[in-house]
Order: structure tokens, then sequence, then C-alpha cells
């Protein structure tokens, strides 16, 4: 007989035995459950559950098969997260993918992971040169756009001239992106008459989904903010948030991200600090695993200006650092050196002029810059090195090598319709004539900025200027209320105050011939 350890060893070997049993008939029976859900939800027309239930049964084939079929509506809705996961479940099968569904997989890398991820799984995977119509079409918008967010605009604009040559083609999803993705570039490259006749085409395009909605609103919106236009930009911005379908289960992850950051940036304009927040938090994730240059330093820089704001300068630091390390490893020295300059104001607000002139000699890549002057980038309309240098000139004492430099930036920007540009120069160079000791010409300047900005509702541009901002706006409401300006003027300039605080008070009588006084005091700075 055996003795005890043996028995031991016996039950316990039997036991492993039975569990590995019981887990393959588990394992089976949930296979096949998994197998049955597929097939219901396919016969109910629910082909997202069904691929899901799908790829969890291990039936790749059948999830492939699905994919195949429904992959073009996903592409339009912009599911870009979801076709991610789904591949990188498939990929584990190691089957080989039909060219379209690679085509597919290139869309959803892009979106998720990056253009430079997606550019090179195009590269790998040789469909550049398939004899497939549908496949040529997506491939000829996936060039220029891929191209264009890797910030490459010149060499996007080139390429895409060859695939608008061959449009229209069958395919209107295609089509659209590749319209809309030249009207981006080729407003990056100042050919502003072009980019809204290209818009117009894309938006007559029939069947182009939600997401070339959202591409064409996103893109039409920075057109009509860079023209001053406010109010419209954040009419596209909203639309185009909202352009993809939202499901509970996927709230936030579809190709709208895209124009999130845009929204949070008007929103943030307008001051509604708690709104742009909250969009930050939802879309600026997606924006910085994407690797968008202009929505990293757009998204970024608001986050630092609010942690600014509330008093919170290490959380502002933070986001900064954030976004130099983010330049940094993507190899994209535009992020890098607009990190630094934000870096700079922060110091410079801080009355700083040795820590705010190191960052700005640090971001001073005068080859980047000189470059970034002849395109029209958003990130840039309104925060350059020019800006950046001007008001360190006039915050430490050096106005009046600002003022003439000023004013010949402004009458360019006006000549270039970039009036938003305008505005903030604008509003430096009323600081710059305060400093230098020139108030009247000072006031005048300030009370034509605010005839400008009020009835956009343009808020920000102007009181991210500091503290020196508030008594240049309280001189100017004596004279804005003489010259019978229009009530939302004065409103404007008394939002102003009151977010500096300072308390405005208008005397019950005020006196004959002259504007009303008004009792100006200041509280916080």
């Amino acid at each position: 007989m055996p003795g005890q350890a043996g028995v031991y060893r016996y039950h316990s070997l039997f036991g492993e035995f039975l569990r590995a049993q019981l887990e393959r008939t588990h394992a089976g029976r949930l296979q096949r459950l998994h197998l049955a859900a597929s097939g219901w939800y396919v016969s109910q027309g629910r082909p997202v559950p069904a691929i899901d239930h799908a790829i969890e049964g291990e039936d790749f084939p059948q999830a492939l098969q699905l994919l195949e079929a429904h992959v073009d509506e996903f592409l339009e809705l912009g599911r870009m997260r979801l076709l991610d996961r789904w591949f990188d479940a498939i990929a584990l099968s190691g089957l080989e993918l039909k060219p379209m569904i690679l085509v597919a997989s290139i869309w959803a890398r892009c979106f998720t992971r990056g253009p430079g991820e997606a550019h090179k799984l195009l590269e790998a995977s040789g469909i550049g040169h398939s004899e497939d119509a549908q496949v040529r079409a997506h491939v000829s918008a996936l060039k220029p756009l891929l191209l264009a967010m890797l910030d490459q605009h010149e060499d996007a604009a080139r390429v895409g001239e060859e695939g608008l040559a061959a449009l229209p083609t069958p395919f209107p999803f295609a089509d659209s992106v590749l319209i809309n993705a030249m009207a981006n570039s080729v407003m990056v490259l100042g050919q502003r008459q072009e980019s809204l006749r290209l818009l117009d085409s894309a938006r007559r395009m029939p069947d182009g989904g939600a997401f070339n909605r959202m591409y064409s609103e996103s893109v039409g919106g920075v057109a009509d903010l860079v023209r001053g236009r406010l109010r419209q930009a954040m009419a596209r911005f909203r639309l185009a948030v909202n352009a993809t379908p939202r499901t509970q289960s996927y709230a936030y992850t579809n190709g709208n991200a895209w124009a999130g950051v845009l929204y949070a940036g008007v929103v943030y304009e307008v001051n509604d600090i708690e709104e742009a927040e909250h969009l930050l938090n939802a879309y600026l994730p997606l924006a910085r695993d994407v690797g968008l240059p202009d929505h990293m330093i757009e998204g970024h820089r608001i986050r630092a200006r609010m942690a600014f704001g509330r008093g919170d300068i290490l959380a502002a630091h933070e986001a900064l650092t954030e976004l130099e390390y983010l330049g940094h490893q993507r190899q994209l020295p535009r992020v890098v050196a607009s990190a630094q300059l934000e870096r700079a104001r922060v110091f410079t607000l801080q009355g700083n002029a040795v820590a705010a002139q190191e960052d700005l000699a640090r971001a001073a890549d005068h080859a980047l810059w000189a470059r970034v002057d002849h395109l029209l980038l958003l990130a840039h309309d309104c925060e350059d090195l020019f800006i950046g240098q001007q008001r360190w000139n006039i915050r430490f004492r050096k106005a009046a090598d600002a003022i003439g430099e000023l004013q010949h930036a402004v009458e360019r920007a006006v000549a270039e319709g970039r009036l938003r540009r305008a505005l903030k120069l604008q509003m430096l160079q009323a600081l710059a004539q305060d400093s230098h000791g020139n108030a009247a010409a000072a006031v005048a300047t300030v009370c034509e900025v605010l005839a400008s900005a009020a009835p956009e509702g343009f808020f920000r541009l102007l009181v991210d200027e500091g503290p020196a901002v508030a008594p240049l706006v309280a001189r100017a409401m004596a004279v804005l209320q003489a010259g019978h300006h229009a009530p939302m003027v004065l409103q404007h300039a008394e939002r102003i105050l009151d977010h500096f605080g300072w308390a405005v008070e208008a005397p019950a009588a005020p006196e004959r011939g002259f504007c009303s006084r008004w009792s100006l005091s200041r509280g916080r700075s």
C-alpha cells in the first residue's frame, strides 16, 4: 500500500485535474455563450456588441467579417478608439487583415496613438501601392492629414494637391477628409479664400459622415476665430464637439475630441473657467495621446493660466513642465518653445525679469519662429516670441522700444485679416504707451480695444496681460461714457474691472458737459 505521502500526492494531482477540467468546461461554456450573444446581436442589427462578443468568444474571423461589413459606418461616426481596441485584440490572433481593414486600423491608430505611429503603419502596410480604388481614396486622404498633424503643412499641401486632382471618387468619407485636410493646410499657409472655398465644398459633400462635419466645423471655427469672430467660432466648435454621437459607454472617445480643446479655448476666452476646466479634463488627455501640436499647446497653456489665476503657481509650472516634456519626447520643437514662452510670461507677470529673460532666450529658436511667422497657427496667433519679448520690454521699463514695433505689428495683423491678433497687440501697445508716460494715447488705444472686443466677448485676451490692464480700462470708461458708446462696451469694461476687484460706482447726477465721474477703489490686484 502506498504511504500517506503518496496518498496526499494522489489526491492533490486528482484535485488539479478536476479543476483543470472544470475550467475548460467553464471556458468552453463561456465561449459558446459569447458566440451565441454575438449571433443574437447580429440579428438585432447591433454590430458593436456583436463584434465585442465575437472577440470575447475568440471567433476572430467572424469579428473581422462583421468589422469589414460596417467599417465605413464606424469611420464616418469617428469611432476611432473603439476600432483601435478591436484591432489590438484581433492582432493577437495572427490573422491577415484585408486592405480596407488595414486602412481602418491606420485611421484608428492616427486618432488614438498619434500621426507618427499611423504614418509608420501606413508605410509598413504597403497599401500605398494598392490597386483597390477605395483603398487608394483613403490613402490619398490619409497622407496630407498625417503630414499636417505632424506639423508639416507645406508637404501636406503639396501631397494633397495630387489627391484633389483625382476627385471626386465613389467614396465620400475619404473625399471629405481630403478636402477638409487641405482646407486646414492652405489656411495655415495663409490662403484663406482657398481654404473657405474648400470648406464649402466639404460641407456640400453627400454622406461625408459626422466625423467630417466635425472636421469642417473645427477648421471653419479656427478661420472665424483668427478673424476676430469669437461668437461664430464658438458656435462652430460647439457643433463640432456634438457632431458625432456619444453613448454612455464611449463618451468623449470619438473623433470629436479634435474639436474639444478648441471649444475649451473659446469657453476660456469668455471666462467660463469651470466649463473650460471640465472640457480640458475630458479632451486634453486624448489630444496629448494623439500628439496634436496646437491642441497640446493651447490646452496646457490654458490649464497653466487657470492655475495661475487662482494663485496655484505650482500647478501652473507643472502644466508647462509637462508640455515641455511632451515636446522633447515627441521631437516637436514648437511645443518645447511654447512651454518656455508661457513660463516667461508667468515670470514677467511676477516681476522676475531675470528668470523671464532666461526662458525667452531658451525659446528663441529663430529658424523656428521665422517659419511660424509665415504660417497661421492657432497656438501662435496671439502668443509667439515677438509678443513675449514685447511683454518683457513693457514690464521692465523698455516700453519705448516696444511702441513702434507694436504699431507695425498691428498694421500687419489688420492687413492680413488677423483681427484677434490685432486686438492682443493693441492691448500691449496701450500698456507700452502708458508705461512710457503717454497716458492720453494709452486711453485712446484701450477705447478702441474695448469697442472691438465687447461685441464679440473677448475677455481673457485682455485680462491675461495682468493687473496693469485695470487702471487703463478705468480711465477709458470716462471717455467711453462721454462718447455715448453702446452699453455693451461699458458693461464689458465693468466686467474687466470687476475681474481685478475694482469697485465701480456711478454718481446720481453727472456733471453737465462731461461724462459721469466714476468712483474707483482698488480691491485685489
